[in-house]
């Protein structure tokens, strides 16, 4: 069984379909981050992966202003009920 796992050869892949997303893509060298950028939503992660998921995020909640904790799922609480 192949497994995919966070790891640095998927960095490349994972900027093809942020860019494919229709997203600006720019990297900060001095603080060492990502960011992707489409209209008025911004979006900073430490790796390509993380900035993958956050977009994973937005699309999944599709929201039409960037007001304040858009990104917030309260309920369930499965944080709480996977590390109790």
């Amino acid at each position: 069984m192949q497994r995919l796992s966070s790891y640095p050869n998927v960095f490349n892949t994972c900027l093809v379909l942020v860019r494919k997303k229709g997203f600006a893509l720019t990297y900060d060298k001095a603080a060492d981050t990502w960011n992707a950028t489409k209209g008025e939503f911004s979006f900073l992660a430490d790796n390509p992966i993380e900035l993958l998921g956050l977009i994973a995020v937005f699309e999944t909640l599709k929201p039409e202003k960037a007001v304040e904790y858009w990104w917030q799922i309260q309920d369930p609480d499965v944080l709480s009920e996977l590390n109790p």
